[in-house]
Parts: structure tokens; C-alpha cells; sequence
């Protein structure tokens, strides 16, 4: 072979490796996800159930997946987001309530006390929530959310909280869709709170959202009917609550269920309990320099019994800082 033959070989062989990197990349549905055994799992999954010749085959009707959304879809610290949009509606309103400066747990969070916040504890976050989330309709309360979500910023990362999702799970979302997976977000935040973004996001529409709840009522305002949020809890959707939200929301069992806690177990044990074959994946914060790092001893996620169950029955556990190539969608653009 002569110099110019050699040449030639090379650059053809070159330039056929770069063809194929460049195929590999434009058809790999998981670009952000490492080539780990999470990623496997996930394609493996969706190849066997969509097989129509396979004993796994599953019919489209019944593909469905469900995700929840603090610390699985988007970011859950330093706390739930919906909590900080409570407290920022708190100090937004503060001036027609001068009561709050002596009642706690408004006090706390006037003062930025964030200690006295916690210690109020669960009925605390509740009154907050029942103030801030009631006495309007479900279209001033989808406006105010709009806005918040328009002009609030994240404390660490200094953005928008609806650009803190999770860049492979939007592109899990898309690659289940693509299969004929119909998407659902199972959560413990406010349904209300999750419909007006969600689809822009997440591509899930509203209809799709079970979420906790307050409770609502018709009325007549100005000559036309309205639905207006009430002072009271109509459903809380986490841990026990969550499999019956999916079946008065959903009506079917999930064949792939999502989740990140401790909160998500018995969606996860729900799914696994079904027939044929399932997935069930945990994601598991482990990244402290591009997220947080947090598990068992967390007040905010915890992970703990659910992570056990997934090593025993042998779930898919995704190690973030392993497994995910990008965190955010803007990491991208770096």
C-alpha cells in the first residue's frame, strides 16, 4: 500500500468511526445517562413490554408509568418548592394580616426563623399552606403560581425552579411517550400547584397530575360560575395515599413506577405488585457539587426503607453522580 493509498484508508476509516459516533449519539434516546446499569434496565424494560412478539408484550392501553416530582422530576432542597412559594405568598400578604407578626408560624417566616418554622412541624406547614393556597378561585391560584414561578429564584442555584428539572428524566419522559407510554405525576405537592407548568415542562397535560388537595366549591361571582379553593384538605396524595390516587385518577395499575424517597414506597411496591413484567426505579441523590447528596438521615427526601426494598427485590437504584451525565437541562449549553 503506498503512501497515498494509506492516506486514504485512514481518512476513510476516520471519518467512518465520527459517522458512526455521530449515529450512535442522534439515535441513543438517553443521551444524559451514563451506560450504566440504570440505563440498561430502562431500555431493556421498554424493549421487552413493546416486543409484540415477546412474552412480555404489554398492549399500549396499559403503559402507563408514573412519576412523582419533588427530588425525582425536579430539585426537592433545600426544601419542597411548593413550601417556599407558601412562605413567599406569606410575606406577599402580610400586610393585610397584621395578626401573623404574633402568631406563629407566620412569625417564623416574617422573621426568616427558619428553626422556629420546623419546629412548628406538620400542622404548622399546613396552616401555612391552608392561608396562602385558599379563599381564591382555580384561576387566580394558577395566575399567582404563573407568576411565582416567573420571578422566584432558587437560593443556590439562582434560577428559575421550573429550570431546575432533571435533564434525563425529561428525556425518560420522552422516551417512554415515544413508545406509547402515557405519563403521569403521582405527587405529594398540590395538584393545583403542579397543573399550571407541568405540561410546558414536563410534556404531561394537566388531566394527568394526581396530586394532594384542598377542597373546592361551586359558586357565582359576578354572574359567572366559579370553582373557589377552600381552608380544607381534601386529599393528601403520598405513601399510602399515592396507589389510591392512581387508581380514582388513573384506574389502572402502572406497569413503571418512579420515585425517590421513603414517600413514593408504596407507589413502588403498588407497581411491583402487578403482573408481567415491571420497573421500578429509585432515584438516589448522590451528587453534592452538581445537586445535593442525601438519603437515610434526610428530613427533606428521605430515603431509607424504600432503598432497602429496592435491594432486595432487586429495583433499578440511579446513583446521580455515576449515572447522569448532566443534572439540568442549562448544563447543556456549558
Amino acid at each position: 500500500m503506498n503512501i497515498n493509498s494509506r492516506y486514504y484508508f485512514l481518512l476513510s476509516a476516520l471519518l467512518l468511526c465520527i459517522f458512526v459516533s455521530t449515529a450512535q449519539a442522534d439515535t441513543d434516546p438517553l443521551p444524559s445517562w451514563n451506560d450504566g446499569p440504570a440505563k440498561q434496565n430502562i431500555l431493556s424494560f421498554v424493549a421487552a413490554v413493546t416486543d409484540k412478539a415477546g412474552a412480555d408484550f404489554v398492549s399500549p392501553a396499559e403503559r402507563i408509568a408514573t412519576f412523582d416530582n419533588d427530588g425525582t422530576l425536579w430539585t426537592e432542597r433545600p426544601v419542597y418548592f411548593q413550601l417556599l412559594f407558601a412562605i413567599d405568598r406569606v410575606k406577599a400578604l402580610a400586610s393585610d394580616h397584621p395578626e401573623w407578626k404574633t402568631t406563629q408560624p407566620f412569625t417564623a417566616v416574617l422573621e426568616n426563623d427558619m428553626a422556629a418554622l420546623a419546629d412548628s412541624g406538620e400542622k404548622g406547614l399546613l396552616q401555612l399552606v391552608m392561608a396562602t393556597h385558599a379563599g381564591n378561585t382555580t384561576e387566580e391560584f394558577s395566575q399567582i403560581v404563573t407568576e411565582w414561578l416567573a420571578t422566584a429564584r432558587h437560593p443556590k442555584f439562582k434560577r428559575p425552579y421550573n429550570e431546575l428539572v432533571f435533564q434525563p428524566m425529561l428525556e425518560l419522559l420522552a422516551y417512554l411517550r415515544t413508545n406509547d407510554f402515557k405519563t403521569f405525576i403521582v405527587s405529594g405537592g398540590g395538584i393545583e400547584f403542579m397543573r399550571p407548568w407541568v405540561e410546558a415542562v414536563y410534556g404531561i397535560p394537566p388531566e394527568q397530575v394526581v396530586g394532594s388537595s384542598i377542597k373546592t366549591k361551586f359558586e357565582m361571582r359576578d354572574g359567572k360560575p366559579v370553582l373557589v379553593r377552600l381552608p380544607e384538605i381534601n386529599f393528601i396524595d403520598d405513601k399510602e395515599g399515592k396507589p389510591v390516587g392512581i387508581n380514582q385518577h388513573i384506574g389502572r395499575r402502572p406497569i413503571a413506577a418512579f420515585g425517590n424517597s421513603d414517600g413514593d414506597l408504596q407507589m413502588l411496591q403498588w407497581t411491583a405488585a402487578g403482573e408481567g413484567k415491571r420497573l421500578m426505579l429509585l432515584v438516589h441523590h448522590t451528587d453534592e457539587l452538581r445537586e445535593y447528596a442525601y438519603d437515610r438521615k434526610s428530613h427533606i427526601g428521605k430515603l431509607d426503607k424504600a432503598l432497602d426494598e429496592a435491594v432486595e427485590k432487586g429495583w433499578v437504584v440511579v446513583d446521580m453522580k455515576k449515572e447522569w451525565k448532566a443534572i439540568y437541562p442549562f448544563e447543556l449549553n456549558k
